[in-house]
């Protein structure tokens, strides 16, 4: 095969639609624990916002609820994957050996956003999270029915592999995955760029700059303990249990249940499961929409 300008885009428009078929076709989780933030600066500031007590009725001046002065900064990073192809390789028409290369960075790309998301969960108890304390903790700042501080917990402690409540109907999210630049596929393929020139090869690779954070603690709860009805039940309740600064009880739902492979029977027999126990009703069925995700624990 010659090498020469007609070659090189060709080549460049074969890899771009691997590339880009790959991209779309790969189905991520991320999405049911992190909200996607754009971001247009080298940075995202979010400010931790106290609990509201909700909409009053206006009698006299208005009552500013003010929010946090701590705020959690999330720092975009560059990321980078890169191949060579050598030029010999192309003037021997082997250049359909990297088609599948190209199809394999978009699938990397699709799946980024889950290498980022999911071991901020996996080690969510030993990371500090918006409120101070670690993002799993049984010791978070809260209220009680009167309104006075109290600890709130949305981590039980154990060792058996770990599964999580979620509620993923609110404007928040657990997580945030914060999205600067998308990756891209671009060339290096000038013939007189140095590394043709150097190592007789060209380059193309894929760039983008985003991260992922810890959000809203109160939309999730962690637990260690072995998947049980009696476990789930008090998953549940300690969500369900956590109020506002006024007293009232949050509208938090505990929509999913996300469980690792190691867990997917237990939790189908948790949520999915019409009969259990020898033939009793199982109340909890359908409580939750059950989520195997191979990158939990």
């Amino acid at each position: 095969m010659d090498i020469n300008q007609d070659t090189l885009e060709a080549i460049f428009t074969g890899l771009s639609t691997a590339f880009n078929v790959e991209v779309a076709n790969v189905e991520t989780a991320y999405q049911q624990v992190a909200m996607t933030v754009p971001s247009t600066t080298a940075m995202n500031a979010y400010p931790r916002l106290d609990e509201l007590p909700g909409i009053r009725r206006w009698d006299g001046d208005r009552v500013v609820h003010g929010v946090g002065a701590n705020s959690t900064v999330i720092e975009n990073e560059e990321f980078e994957l890169t191949i060579g192809i050598k030029r010999s390789r192309i003037r021997d028409d082997q250049i359909g050996l990297f088609t599948p290369i190209a199809a394999s960075f978009g699938r990397k790309t699709a799946a980024f956003p889950d290498s980022l998301v999911f071991p901020l969960m996996n080690n969510g108890e030993n990371n500090i999270g918006p409120d101070g304390q670690n993002f799993f903790d049984t010791d978070h700042p809260g209220w009680n029915e009167e309104g006075q501080e109290a600890s709130v917990s949305n981590y039980a402690p154990g060792a058996n592999p770990a599964w999580y409540l979620v509620d993923d109907s609110q404007v928040f999210m657990p997580l945030i995955f914060q999205d600067r630049e998308k990756f891209t596929l671009t060339a290096r393929d000038d013939p007189k760029d140095e590394g043709v020139w150097s190592r007789g090869q060209f380059e193309w690779g894929i760039d983008g700059r985003c991260a992922a954070g810890y959000g809203s603690w109160q939309l999730i709860y962690k637990s260690k303990e072995a998947l049980t009805i009696e476990s789930y039940k008090a998953a549940r309740a300690a969500m369900h249990s956590i109020r506002k600064r006024s007293g009232e009880v949050s509208d938090i739902k505990t929509k999913k249940l996300l469980v690792p492979n190691v867990l997917e029977e237990e939790g189908k027999k948790v949520v999915e499961a019409a009969l259990i126990d020898g033939g009793n009703s199982n109340i909890w069925v359908n409580s939750a929409s059950l989520s195997v995700i191979p990158q939990l624990g």
